[in-house]
């Protein structure tokens, strides 16, 4: 063996390791870099408001209390409000993915004489749209205003969506659906009992965007139910619990006040913690859900954008 190859096998253990050790830091820097900011909202959630003026609130509280959580859900219909985004998460997620498939295996078929036309028509709103007034006097002309459909039925199709399901149908094998058609199978059967079942990494994944985008979403109560208090959702009272919430003494009439007031005319809450309180608030039904998606969302993000 010549000197050359032997100091080539000498080396490359030795690179190997280095490759591995800084692999293994810059992964550990990067969880820290991604977690920290949340372990400090759940930390100033549940630390003493007055306490965390001082600052020096990393990852623990250093004053345990739950009083930021009381004041948040001491606010008015702050419990139906969750209702109605659970209810528009649930209910805007099954109809909004179930459609945006039914699409993308309609315009996924060959034999579609217009399925170009039909996917520029799409592409096209992801670039341009009509703009916010026009789409008020839509929804206002639609007769959806003050109704819990306007969640639902203007985000029915997602354009993005339906890409992700197109690419993973078209990746699927052509003979399949050519023996269920063979077996006297019709289109909406072929599509129910042989795509569906078929695509179930997709539309996992495309569930987490949905259900993440009506969870979070508060604008559209904003602009179309803000006078219909019983069709508040959370987001929106959070929104505006936060727009409200300030620095506040015994001298008002507020449920912060009313805090103030049983601790000796003391501030109890400030917008720090409350914000922090409603991150956590927010954010835990995703944190809940994403791990029994997690296997499904990474192999239909991967399969999806290889088949495409």
């Amino acid at each position: 063996m010549s000197q050359a190859k032997r100091s080539r096998k000498l080396h490359a253990p030795v690179s190997d390791a280095v490759f591995d050790a800084c692999n293994i830091l810059f992964m550990l820097l990067l969880i820290v870099v991604t977690l920290y900011p949340f372990v400090n909202m759940f930390a100033l959630s549940f630390n003493d408001a007055n306490d965390s003026i001082r600052g020096s609130i990393y990852i623990w509280p250093r004053e345990w209390t739950w009083r930021n959580y009381e004041y948040i859900f001491n606010e008015a219909y702050i419990f139906f409000a969750t209702f109605i985004s659970a209810a528009r998460t649930i209910v805007g997620t099954i109809i909004s993915v179930f459609c945006t498939a039914m699409l993308a295996y309609a315009i996924s078929r060959p034999d579609y004489l217009l399925r170009k036309f039909v996917t520029i028509a799409f592409i096209f709103t992801m670039y341009f749209s009509g703009g916010l007034i026009p789409n008020y006097l839509l929804i206002k002309e639609l007769g959806m205003l003050n109704s819990f459909w306007v969640y639902i039925i203007p985000g029915i199709i997602g354009v993005f969506n339906m890409i992700v399901i197109r690419s993973f149908i078209e990746g699927l094998p052509d003979g399949i659906m050519e023996s269920a058609r063979i077996d006297g199978a019709g289109e909406f059967t072929t599509f129910m009992r042989i795509v569906l079942p078929l695509t179930v990494p997709a539309l996992a994944t495309v569930s987490l965007f949905v259900a993440v985008y009506q969870w979070n979403s508060w604008f559209d109560v904003f602009l179309y139910n803000s006078s219909k208090i019983e069709l508040s959702t959370l987001q929106y009272e959070l929104m505006k619990v936060l727009s409200t919430s300030t620095t506040t003494t015994s001298s008002g009439g507020t449920a912060a006040d009313a805090f103030a007031n049983a601790q000796g005319n003391v501030t109890m809450v400030t917008p720090t913690s409350i914000r922090a309180t409603m991150t956590i608030i927010a954010s835990l039904p995703i944190i809940v859900v994403y791990p029994f998606l997690q296997k499904y969302f990474v192999q239909g993000m991967t399969l999806g954008g290889v088949k495409g």
